[in-house]
């Protein structure tokens, strides 16, 4: 989730009970060690952080998750990797990856992985597989012993229910979570996720100047906008740094910190979408999401 997966989201989060997690992508060690030191200082919870592979330049970066306690470290997009998960083993740490067939939770299974997340198309962002969820764990579960987690499309507490009753050991919810009152989403982003319904997302291409050739899930409405814009740079994100460029079809999700034509960014967005209907506190999602689903799959 990038820069919506703000610390206080993941501190809301953890102290609710969930696992709240914090991306690395395009940061600094420096600055993972002051989120992760300032998430420490939130929570007593459990919380983690995710590792995107291709922009995976420094492996410190797990040294220094799991040395400022982050109990999970998730990799997703690429092939995992026993030295990166035994990295995560000598700091203490569980290593998760998240997959999209059977053949690579078999090798996350090899490469000495805690857990397996099994990613169905259905989910928002960066989409690893080609089957939909209930399949994807099918096979995932009969191929591995270790816990395996969903994900994708999982928004309500009879989707979470459904995929408990089916074999899985934990739930990864998304884009819930982008429209909690923590995150770090744009109030336009938010705006568009809670007028949308799960037809309108699309699974394309198209914003992939940044990351080529990995198909992502947004809504098909920033698509359409993208398209129509007028010039190169769409919008800037603004810090003490400066003012950063976002150029027409990269893959930068819009922040609080952006300015521009918010619409025509990438608008990360899963099937789950018709679930988001206002801006809530992540402790009510979770309340939401969980005792009815507890009672569902029992």
């Amino acid at each position: 989730m990038g820069a919506v997966a703000t610390v206080a989201l993941a501190a809301a989060v953890a102290n609710a009970g969930g696992v709240g997690m914090l991306s690395t992508d395009h940061v600094e060690p420096p600055a993972l060690a002051a989120m992760l030191e300032g998430l420490r200082a939130r929570t007593p919870g459990v919380f983690g952080v995710n590792v995107l592979i291709p922009f995976l330049d420094d492996p410190s970066l797990v040294e220094i998750a799991t040395a400022r306690g982050a109990r999970l470290v998730e990799f997703f997009y690429g092939a995992p990797d026993h030295a990166l998960v035994d990295l995560v083993h000598r700091g203490g740490g569980l290593a998760g990856w998240q997959v999209g067939s059977r053949d690579e939770a078999i090798a996350a299974r090899d490469a000495g992985c805690d857990l397996v997340v099994a990613q169905g198309i259905e989910a928002g962002g960066h989409v690893r597989g080609r089957l939909g969820l209930l399949p994807l764990l099918a096979e995932v579960l009969d191929a591995v012993s270790c816990p395996v987690v969903a994900a994708g499309g999982i928004g309500t507490a009879r989707a979470v229910a459904a995929v408990l009753a089916a074999g899985a050991s934990a739930v990864r919810v998304g884009t819930r979570f982008v429209a909690a009152a923590e995150s770090g989403a744009h109030p336009l982003y938010v705006d568009a996720l809670i007028a949308a319904s799960a037809e309108d997302t699309i699974l394309t291409e198209a914003f992939s100047r940044s990351w080529p050739n990995a198909p992502h899930r947004v809504l098909r409405s920033c698509v359409e906008a993208a398209a129509r814009f007028d010039g190169d740079v769409v919008a800037e994100i603004v810090s003490d740094g400066g003012r950063r460029p976002v150029h027409r079809w990269a893959g930068t999700e819009p922040s609080r910190d952006t300015v521009g034509a918010i619409e025509a960014m990438a608008l990360y967005a899963g099937q789950s979408v018709g679930a988001v209907h206002r801006v809530e506190p992540a402790a009510e999602i979770i309340r939401q999401l969980m005792p009815q689903a507890s009672g569902a799959a029992s």
